[in-house]
């Protein structure tokens, strides 16, 4: 009933352009060279109703997009080719806005609509340019329609999408012969937007809300990448992951916060973590009760009425990802939406990779699971590591569209040094800050770069890199105890709680992650 609700406002709200006596027509380009650009448009009247464009060129296409988790937390725009746009809108004030991926500043203007139709144009102006430097950007949990990819995607210019086109939520479905997605999953072959934006369209994800017919949440693991169908449901999960490996695919955590996610990691040895999940929106954070039970006294993340604010999510995402390094699982970051299915733009947490020579998909690929990598909401963190001797010396570039904030550099999962990153503010409108600092090493251990934005509304939009293991011989990098501890009593916790609901082989799972987790206390520091 309430997703029936949800529609029917968003429907009314768009209906009312249907009846507007007068088109406002308007074209957004590149504020340097005037040529034409795609984008995200977004029109909005004085009420707060958001209306759609459409193309205003037989050559054109727009995508519209609708979704809405809370009157607070709506998404609706329009995704546009590099063509003119037109939407017929009823007298009254209204606000424009083009975006165009991360890269770009957005371009605001407002219109009054009296007795005539209107022209706009929209200036676009590059901040940065990423892909000149060999850095190219990725969206690895997108649920939208292969069909409207390309469009999309040119909007965002993001240069590669994973659609997670086989999906099932029932542990007696297999993505094989079941699947939550209403079209049918397209052949193993990649699809070319253009040179340096590709789709591979053969990814699965399990979901799994059910369990043998009862409702029972486990939690959610991509396929990514992968060439056949996967004929096996879940759980057990192991033989996924052998199928996985067998086709060369990737797997990749969705959320570390699911009730099944620590299982996976010893049980299946998943390679991704996605650090910007689909729970971090362009719109207003919405989930703050999405388990906050799984918070780690050792976090030290102090909830108000049990309900996590948007730093507190990302914080938490962070510190589960430290404690998975420290106990030696080599993970790289990855960045994911959802968007199809939340209220949020393809592409608005991403994973940039850094690629030698000529763009591809097969070298973006192994970037990605070789953690020549960076994931963001909003700012851009290159960096390079150079060790001498037991000295790691870390250099990088901070830049951003809006004033930086914290730089810091994590060293095993803490805080080792906050720089304070002198900016400078580009001919381009951009901040950017050179750094520059060196650690010792005293045991085996892994560095990693993190920023957040100084944002005039306050919201934390940040860039982490991948982290970079350095060895030290004869010193390995102990577990730290609390963090251990936290993993056994995830496992424990959900040992017990599946108990009389999973079968034998799902239940071992459990039990040999349990052991896992339980024998590298003994090592823990």
């Amino acid at each position: 009933m309430k997703r029936h609700l949800v529609f029917a406002f968003i429907a009314l709200r768009l209906l009312s352009s249907a009846f507007g006596e007068y088109t406002l027509r308007g074209r957004v380009i590149d504020a340097m060279t005037g040529e034409a650009l795609p984008s995200r448009l977004y029109i909005q009247n004085s009420t707060g109703a958001f209306f759609h464009a459409r193309t205003a060129d037989t050559n054109g296409n727009a995508v519209e997009y609708a979704r809405e988790r809370s009157p607070s937390s709506v998404e609706i725009h329009t995704s546009l080719s590099a063509h003119p746009f037109a939407a017929e809108l009823s007298p009254g004030d209204y606000t424009i806005t083009a975006e165009l991926g991360k890269e770009y500043h957005a371009a605001t203007t407002t219109v009054s609509i009296k007795d005539s139709d209107v022209d706009v144009s929209l200036e676009l102006r590059r901040w940065t340019n990423m892909a000149a430097r060999g850095w190219y950007s990725g969206d690895t949990h997108v649920h939208r329609a292969v069909p409207e990819l390309p469009t999309v995607m040119l909007a965002e210019d993001l240069n590669v999408s994973l659609p997670l086109t086989a999906w099932v939520t029932d542990s007696r479905q297999d993505p094989s012969t079941s699947n939550k997605n209403p079209m049918r999953v397209p052949p193993a072959k990649l699809i070319k937007v253009d040179p340096t934006h590709v789709i591979w369209p053969v990814n699965t994800e399990y979901e799994i809300f059910t369990v043998n017919g009862k409702t029972h949440t486990l939690g959610a693991v991509f396929v990514l990448n992968h060439k056949e169908p996967f004929t096996m449901a879940v759980p057990p999960v192991k033989p996924v992951a052998k199928e996985a490996q067998r086709q060369g695919a990737i797997l990749e955590l969705d959320k570390h916060n699911w009730p099944w996610s620590m299982m996976l990691m010893p049980t299946m040895n998943v390679p991704l973590f996605e650090l910007t999940n689909n729970h971090l929106w362009r719109t207003e954070f919405r989930y703050g009760d999405w388990y906050p039970e799984y918070v780690g006294d050792y976090m030290n993340i102090k909830l108000e009425n049990n309900r996590f604010t948007e730093r507190q999510w990302i914080d938490f995402g962070f510190q589960n990802y430290y404690a998975l390094l420290n106990c030696g699982f080599d993970m790289k970051p990855t960045a994911g939406t959802a968007s199809g299915v939340h209220p949020v733009p393809l592409g608005f947490g991403r994973v940039y990779v850094k690629i030698e020579g000529e763009f591809s998909y097969e070298k973006w690929i192994d970037g990605l699971t070789a953690g020549n990598s960076f994931a963001t909401t909003g700012p851009m963190l290159e960096t390079t590591m150079d060790r001498q001797g037991d000295k790691v010396t870390v250099n990088g570039v901070y830049e951003s569209g809006m004033p930086l904030g914290s730089l810091e550099v994590v060293l095993n999962g803490k805080v080792h040094e906050t720089i304070d990153a002198q900016a400078e503010i580009t001919a381009s409108g951009s901040f950017r800050a050179e750094f520059r600092t060196t650690l010792s090493l005293e045991t085996s251990s892994w560095v990693a770069v993190r920023g957040f934005e100084a944002r005039p509304d306050k919201r934390p939009r940040f860039a982490h890199t991948a982290p970079v293991h350095f060895k030290v011989d004869g010193k390995p990098l102990p577990p730290r105890k609390a963090e251990v501890d936290y993993l056994v009593k995830r496992i424990q916790d959900e040992l017990s709680r599946n108990q009389g609901v999973l079968e034998e082989p799902a239940l071992a799972e459990y039990e040999e992650a349990l052991l896992f987790f339980q024998a590298l206390r003994q090592k823990a520091d």
